[in-house]
């Protein structure tokens, strides 16, 4: 691998006599792992990420794109290293209430926070990049959890929500030094000025929603990266000018993780994963507890709720408060009502809860976001299961016939795993796969 001259200087400062090790590992191929879902029980190889239970190393990386359970959201194509976040987790906010993932696409910590958190806690998935937002909404829906809202905003746009969340985890966007074996364009990218640009960006990332943070409050801020000015000395800014305690996180007989003066590293030549660091702080400067008023927005969501008779119970719970927005019918948890209404009013919202279907004139079209959600009950629909031929000719929105389906909407499942809708016409069926969603791969 041909890295550049002053980031093998500036690294081998940092590592001192490990750096030869380092740069070994940085030419062996890369490590494939994946978190699986508890959609269904699925265990890819015996071979578990230790510090993640839902983590699992793959031998190879096959053609994710060629299997229909990775489209049904079964599990999830993600770093190991960045899943130490289920310890960071468990550890300091396990019951959070609200918490944000700032800049959370393509979706991979989301997906676990959205696991790893209670239930009906609430996940706000923020994206300020439009095109990348939506790509994190399709891998929130596919993940299938109902306590997620996706918004595509800045971080200046939280600044006026004091105190909100008990929880904010910032993977900042950083030089990417940590993905330079993965990404050989990475290396082409970087240079000690980017090291500076983003390290200013990074402080002024998290003074923008420092004020949304309960007193008392978790951050976790990390980075893909190795250099100490995106880690540890912006650590220490963070404690020196904002009012934060740095935490510790007990590794629990994790030797091949490096704690540092101010969070935790993971270099490839001691862990199986790329470069990655993270730093756990609680916030330590006065900020008002959040609390509902007319002003923020307590009457509930706006919309009108929806007392029209849906074609089927799609819902396998009590728990919800369904309604209408626009021409959509969508549901929340009963208990998130007033969230809804206050972030619906102040952020830019592209997903939330679980969406039911659309309305059409006098039809009811049903939405992937229900058929992909844990909450759908399945005795209520009408399904199908298809081989995997079928599931790859739906995906890519290729016609579908199922002669001995019922007629009308008919939930496709793929080793018994809801798959999306087709409206069932007899000799042809109207594939309703997302259009944005189709693989495009010759497959």
């Amino acid at each position: 691998m041909n890295l550049p001259e002053a980031f093998i200087q500036r690294t081998k400062e940092i590592l001192g006599d490990e750096y030869s090790f380092f740069e070994k590992a940085l030419d062996s191929p890369a490590v494939v792992s994946v978190r699986v879902n508890n959609k269904m029980h699925y265990a890819p190889s015996a071979d578990h990420v230790p510090w993640c239970a839902d983590g699992y190393y793959l031998n190879e990386r096959p053609v994710f794109t060629a299997d229909p359970l990775f489209h049904c959201g079964v599990y999830y194509v993600q770093e190991a290293s960045s899943m130490f976040l289920t310890q960071v987790v468990k550890q300091y906010f396990a019951n959070a209430d609200r918490v944000l993932d700032l800049c959370a696409a393509p979706g991979g910590k989301s997906t676990l926070l959205s696991q790893a958190l209670p239930e009906n806690a609430l996940l706000v998935s923020n994206e300020i990049i439009r095109s990348r937002a939506n790509i994190l909404a399709e891998n929130v829906i596919k993940w299938g959890n109902a306590n997620v809202v996706v918004t595509n905003n800045k971080p200046g746009d939280f600044v006026g929500i004091g105190g909100y969340f008990d929880a904010i985890v910032v993977d900042a966007p950083c030089s990417g030094e940590g993905m330079f074996r993965k990404d050989p364009n990475a290396i082409g990218e970087w240079s000690e000025q980017n090291v500076k640009l983003c390290a200013e960006r990074q402080k002024n990332i998290i003074t923008d929603v420092w004020s949304s943070l309960k007193d008392d409050g978790i951050l976790v801020y990390s980075t893909c990266t190795y250099n100490r000015e995106e880690n540890e000395e912006n650590v220490k800014w963070i404690c020196e000018n904002l009012g934060a305690e740095l935490l510790r996180v007990d590794l629990a007989g994790l030797n091949q993780i490096t704690q540092t003066d101010c969070g935790y590293r993971f270099y490839p030549h001691k862990t199986r994963g790329e470069g990655f660091f993270i730093s756990v702080l609680r916030k330590k400067d006065f900020t008002p507890d959040f609390k509902f008023s007319r002003k923020t927005g307590k009457n509930g969501i706006k919309q009108m709720p929806y007392n029209g008779i849906l074609p089927f119970e799609l819902l396998k719970t009590e728990d919800f408060t369904v309604y209408v927005e626009e021409d959509k019918v969508k549901a929340c948890y009963t208990n998130r009502v007033d969230d809804y209404s206050f972030i619906a009013n102040r952020l830019k919202v592209l997903h939330s809860g679980i969406t039911l279907g659309n309305i059409k004139g006098k039809d009811f079209i049903p939405d992937i976001s229900v058929a992909l959600s844990k909450f759908l009950n399945l005795d209520s629909v009408s399904g199908c299961e298809i081989d995997y031929k079928t599931a790859i000719a739906y995906l890519k929105r290729e016609n579908v016939v199922l002669p001995d389906a019922n007629r009308g909407y008919v939930l496709l499942t793929y080793k018994n795993q809801p798959l999306g809708w087709v409206k069932n016409l007899g000799n042809r069926c109207n594939n309703l796969y997302p259009q944005e969603w189709r693989i495009r791969m010759n497959l």
